[in-house]
C-alpha cells in the first residue's frame, strides 16, 4: 500500500509539473496576441486570439492550452501538427463518404475535409453552443447540405447514431483533458458500433508525460477494437489513436505509402506519409501498465 502511495504521488506530481510547463508557455502566447474574444460558457472560458500574421487561435481558459489555430479564409493551412496526424485515418478507410468529427473547436479537421472532399458528408458535434458560435463567427466555420453542426453531448449523439460512418474522428477536451465519459470502454464500445467494419475510428489524446490515464486510454481502446496503431505527432505532446474495428495488419512502410497517397491526390500542403513515418506504433501487445477505464470508475462518483 505505502509503495501505491508513493507511486501515486509521483505520478501525480510529475503530471502537475508537466501540466505547469504546457500553461507557462501557453500564458507567454496568449500575452504576444491580440485578445478578440474572451466570454465564460456553459463549460469554460472561451478565449480567442489574433497574432501579427492573422493566425487565429481558440484557447479554453485564458491559460489553456491551443484548441485550434486557424489561418482566416485558408482551410489548407493546419498549424497544429496533430490535426495534420490524425488526418492519417484517410488512408485506413474504404470510403470515405460519411464522417463525424467530435470536438469542433475552431474547424479546422471538417473545414480542411470539406474543401478537399466537398461531397463527403461531415458531422461535426459539440456541446458547447458558444463554441458552434465563436467558430463560426471568428474561424470562418460554415454550415451547408454537406457540412452540418450540431450542438449536443458527443457521447449521447454517438450512442444514438442510426447511420454508421466511414471515420469518428474524437477530438473532444475540455481546457486540458478529455472529458471522463468520452474515454470509457462503454463509450467506445458505442463509437465501434457507430463506425462501419471497414472504417476507422481516430482518437487523439495527450501522451504519458501530461497525460496520467494514458497507458489506461490506450489498454482501453485495445480492449474495444481489434487493431490499434498509435502516431506519435513532432513537436507536440500528442498521441494519435487509429483503431480498427477488424483485424488488419499494416506495417509503417504499408501505412506511409497509403497515407502519402492520398495527401498527394488531394494535393495537401503536407505530405501524410512522412508524418507516419515519424512516430509509429502496431499496439499489438495489450497495455499492462494501464487498466480498462469504466464507468462505474467515474472519478466524481467516488466517494
Amino acid at each position: 500500500m505505502r509503495q501505491r502511495m508513493q507511486t501515486g504521488w509521483w505520478f501525480r506530481a510529475t503530471w502537475w509539473l508537466a501540466a505547469a510547463v504546457f500553461l507557462a508557455v501557453c500564458t507567454l502566447a496568449v500575452a504576444d496576441q491580440k485578445i478578440l474574444y474572451e466570454k465564460k460558457s456553459p463549460y469554460t472560458t472561451i478565449v480567442v486570439t489574433e497574432d501579427d500574421s492573422g493566425l487565429r487561435t481558440l484557447y479554453f481558459e485564458k491559460n489553456g492550452v491551443r484548441q485550434s489555430v486557424v489561418k482566416l479564409g485558408d482551410p489548407d493551412h493546419i498549424e497544429l501538427p496533430y490535426a495534420r496526424s490524425m488526418l492519417a485515418a484517410l488512408a485506413l478507410a474504404e470510403q470515405h463518404d460519411r464522417v463525424l468529427v467530435v470536438g469542433l473547436g475552431g474547424g479546422t479537421i471538417p473545414m480542411f475535409l470539406h474543401k478537399h472532399y466537398p461531397k463527403m458528408m461531415i458531422d461535426v458535434v459539440d456541446i458547447d453552443p458558444d463554441v458552434v458560435a465563436v467558430a463560426k463567427q471568428f474561424f470562418g466555420f460554415q454550415e451547408d447540405d454537406t457540412l452540418r453542426a450540431h450542438v449536443a453531448d458527443g457521447r449521447k449523439f454517438i450512442e444514438q447514431c442510426q447511420q454508421p460512418y466511414d471515420i469518428i474522428f474524437l477530438d473532444a477536451f475540455g481546457s486540458d483533458s478529455i472529458p471522463y465519459h468520452l474515454a470509457t470502454k462503454e463509450f467506445l464500445q458505442a463509437v465501434r458500433k457507430a463506425v462501419k467494419p471497414t472504417g476507422v475510428v481516430a482518437g487523439n489524446i495527450w501522451s504519458r508525460l501530461s497525460n496520467p490515464l494514458y497507458d489506461s486510454m490506450v489498454r482501453t481502446y485495445q480492449e474495444v477494437f481489434d487493431e490499434l496503431y498509435i502516431l506519435d505527432v513532432e513537436y507536440a505532446g500528442n498521441k494519435i489513436l487509429l483503431a480498427l474495428p477488424r483485424q488488419q495488419r499494416i506495417t509503417r512502410d504499408q501505412l506511409a505509402q497509403k497515407a502519402e497517397s492520398i495527401s498527394r491526390q488531394g494535393r495537401y500542403r503536407f505530405g501524410l506519409g512522412e508524418l507516419v513515418t515519424y512516430g509509429y506504433q502496431h499496439a499489438r501487445v495489450k497495455n499492462q501498465a494501464g487498466r480498462v477505464l469504466l464507468d462505474s470508475d467515474h472519478p466524481d462518483r467516488k466517494q
